[in-house]
């Protein structure tokens, strides 16, 4: 004999978190990355790198109750250049 068990979907507590992203591509991949954890992931396109990386970071706060976050306001890419020996 089969039982099933129901779980009451209003007594899980789901967060949510808004997280920024950046994407680029580097070689024959893209790269996606996570500006407020240290997360990322790649794949062949653009879409399947951000779908890595939602993968990746569904993995890492699976279980932190309270994950440290750094707060990004508005990313701006700003260029810089060097000299190095």
């Amino acid at each position: 004999m089969l039982e099933f068990k129901f779980v009451k979907c209003y007594d899980v507590i789901m967060k949510k978190l808004n997280l920024k992203n950046v994407v680029w591509r580097e070689g024959k991949y893209y790269v996606a990355q996570c500006l407020n954890v240290e997360v990322s992931s790649f794949g062949k396109t653009k879409k399947e790198a951000l779908e890595n990386l939602d993968e990746a970071l569904e993995l890492y706060l699976e279980d932190k109750k309270t994950p440290k976050l750094t707060h990004i306001e508005q990313p701006e890419i700003v260029s810089s250049s060097f000299r190095y020996a």
